[in-house]
């Protein structure tokens, strides 16, 4: 180990250790128990099915590749170049030769799980860094070279689970692979793995028998006191949502109000974490008369409502509701995520209904309209997987917010699983309390009727795009129709709705729309305060020859946030300047404070 990561034999207590040990194996018998005490044959019916999946992919991948033996070869005999061009440096290492004279060492990479300085300091660490990730790119490349060969759903599925694998077996991930783990380890002899093994445990308890790791010190926030905090009502409710409106902060705001259609899948506080985050806070300070959709947490006695509820539920009763209390005809609407595929839902049905004037513009963020890639999200979207599902949704009538959670984690395993595992069980240290962790693993659970439809029309059949196809409450679906002013933001970072699958919307609706591409992903892309002067975003014209590559060649970027270029363009529609509006009025009296009860529940 380098000088930072060693520890005398003077300071390191032998006792100490062996007692730790000792806790360790009565931690570790207590933990086994309780696994054996939550196995139920649904739990393992439901791991043979996903490993089915797994060993189903990678059986069509090698399937392919015993095909081509002559291409097999080749590989083979070009990782053994690449292992033993590492171990010929590592070695050159070990007899002092300086690392700017190494000969193959694979180019460097940035990367957070390797930012101990022991990992290049040391020869050995070193050797275990450059090997695992020469064996990451060989994989990758060999995964690439059977593309061609399988179907897109099953080289998708490869692609992801390879990926998987590959981080999984990170030598980060393991005690003894892991110098800052090591170190760690004779430093409190043993105790951080104690500590981490009873993480581990309460984790696993949480769950309910399936590991939910912490990703946040959960109890460091409290609804109204330092998260979700800007001053508001609820002035409207039904058994699918909250509707809040927010205390204005200026004397006069615009005349048209502003309503918040978040995704039904997270808590709406997206949109107001704390005070220097809050987009909710900015939009009242700008002079916005805002709304907001607060989605229940459906438990089985939902489960019947379908989406057609969530549209007469949500956004149409909103509507409702906003014009009754603010006596305008026009509303301006934002739909983030599925709460934007909602809205474009909305403002078709509207328009067959001859009410599309209702409202005044629509703004669209980092939304999925065209399904038709939908990125990695697809590897668990076919007919099996969509089955398999509605049996387990129909058994509670509702699928548990965690198994989205789950999914949408795996996304980004080493940010959201990897680094919390080493620094929770490895490490054993508690997790830092960040308030955008705390709403990730917040999550919601989905009525099994609606989650099914919106899997099946949306991402399994993409009838969105088909005009017509698609049928809520008896009206046909046309998105072609719309002519509603709209304004699209995407995340060039996007892991959830990939950018050039959402470009696709620009030439879809039929009224004026303005593209921009915000700097970073799903999250942090669009929750970006113009007063953190972090990241950037891209704008140029829309014009029906564009791909998302020209227009993107071609696309200005501008240093900052993107919200006030978006507040520029929403000038046009809001209208002339009016008395502040304080929450509620007769009839609709505020019910209670925000942020409301639907948000606690949990």
């Amino acid at each position: 180990m380098s000088e930072s990561t060693t520890i005398t034999r003077q300071e390191f207590d032998s006792s100490r250790f062996a007692k730790n040990m000792t806790r360790l194996a009565q931690e570790w018998h207590v933990l086994v128990a309780e696994i054996a005490r939550h196995q139920t044959p649904d739990t393992l019916v439901e791991s043979e099915r996903e490993m089915s999946q797994v060993g189903k992919a990678f059986g069509e991948m090698v399937t392919r590749l015993a095909q081509d033996p002559a291409t097999l070869i080749d590989m083979q005999y070009e990782y053994y170049q690449r292992w033993m061009g590492v171990w010929e440096d590592s070695m050159q290492r070990f007899l002092g030769q300086p690392p700017e004279e190494r000969k193959q060492a694979p180019a460097p990479r940035r990367d957070r799980r390797f930012s101990d300085p022991a990992w290049s300091e040391n020869v050995y660490f070193d050797f275990l860094k450059q090997t695992y990730l020469m064996t990451a790119g060989w994989l990758q490349e060999m995964v690439q070279r059977t593309d061609d060969e399988m179907d897109p759903q099953t080289a998708r599925k490869v692609h992801f689970y390879m990926r998987q694998f590959i981080d999984a077996m990170s030598p980060s991930n393991f005690l003894f692979t892991n110098p800052e783990v090591l170190k760690a380890t004779i430093e409190s002899h043993g105790e951080n793995l104690v500590r981490g093994l009873r993480h581990l445990r309460e984790d696993y308890l949480q769950g309910d028998g399936k590991l939910s790791i912490r990703m946040t010190d959960t109890k460091a926030f409290k609804f109204g006191e330092n998260i979700a905090t800007t001053p508001g009502k609820v002035v409207y409710q039904n058994a699918l949502m909250q509707l809040l409106q927010y205390t204005p902060s200026t004397t006069t705001v615009h005349a048209t109000p502003l309503l918040l259609i978040p995704a039904w899948i997270n808590k709406y506080y997206i949109f107001d974490m704390q005070a220097e985050n809050s987009y909710v806070k900015w939009l009242v300070d700008q002079g916005y008369t805002v709304f907001v959709i607060s989605w229940v947490n459906p438990d089985e006695s939902l489960a019947e409502k379908t989406f057609e509820d969530y549209l007469m539920e949500g956004p149409l009763a909103a509507l409702g509701a906003i014009e009754a209390i603010t006596g305008q005809a026009q509303t301006a609407c934002v739909g983030y995520c599925l709460g934007g595929t909602l809205l474009s839902i909305t403002l078709a049905w509207l328009h067959a209904k001859g009410q599309a004037d209702r409202v005044a513009s629509a703004t669209y963020l980092t939304t999925m309209i065209d399904f038709s890639e939908p990125g990695e999200l697809g590897v668990f979207i076919d007919e099996e997987q969509i089955a398999a599902l509605e049996a387990r949704m129909n058994a509670k009538g509702y699928l548990d917010g965690r198994d989205m959670a789950v999914t949408f984690n795996m996304l980004r395993a080493n940010d959201l699983i990897w680094s919390f595992v080493v620094n929770n069980y490895l490490l054993g240290k508690e997790p830092f309390p960040f308030d955008l962790l705390f709403w990730n693993s917040d999550s919601t659970r989905m009525p099994a009727k609606m989650h099914s439809f919106y899997l099946r029309n949306m991402y399994n059949e993409n009838r969105l795009m088909n005009p017509g196809s698609l049928t809520i409450g008896g009206v046909p679906i046309d998105l072609r129709k719309i002519k509603t002013p709209t304004y699209l933001l995407s995340t060039r970072e996007d892991h959830i709705a990939p950018w050039r699958s959402t470009f696709a919307a620009t030439k879809l609706y039929s009224g004026p729309v303005t593209f921009t591409l915000a700097a970073s992903g799903h999250i942090a892309g669009v929750i970006n305060p113009p007063a953190k002067q972090k990241y950037s975003y891209w704008t140029n014209g829309i014009s029906a020859k564009d791909t998302p590559e020209s227009w993107l060649q071609h696309a200005k970027e501008t240093p900052g946030s993107w919200w006030p270029h978006w507040d520029a363009w929403q000038q046009a529609y809001a209208g002339n300047r009016v008395p502040a509006r304080i929450p509620g009025k007769p009839g609709h009296s505020p019910i209670e404070d925000a942020p409301g009860r639907y948000v606690k529940v949990r």
